[in-house]
């Protein structure tokens, strides 16, 4: 599948049994980070459509470089 048909998945129409539960996925803390990064690619399969239990999750990455971590936290600050 194409970088462009991983994005375009329409959740709507995915069954939940296709996509990767992301809580199956262990990465090797020791790896390097682009080689943690390879490692949750190749078992995610798609990063942008996986599910957590029975709820499947649509992603989208911003091209600005700020993390989801650094998001969170300015969210947290706003509480």
């Amino acid at each position: 599948m194409s970088l462009e048909e991983m994005q375009a998945v329409d959740i709507r129409t995915v069954r939940p049994e296709d996509v990767v539960d992301i809580r199956q996925i262990k990465i090797d803390k020791g790896l390097s980070r682009e080689e943690r990064r390879r490692e949750f690619i190749r078992q995610v399969k798609n990063p942008y459509c996986f599910r957590v239990g029975n709820v499947i999750v649509k992603s989208s990455y911003s091209e600005n470089g700020v993390s989801l971590n650094e998001r969170f936290e300015e969210l947290v600050m706003t509480v």
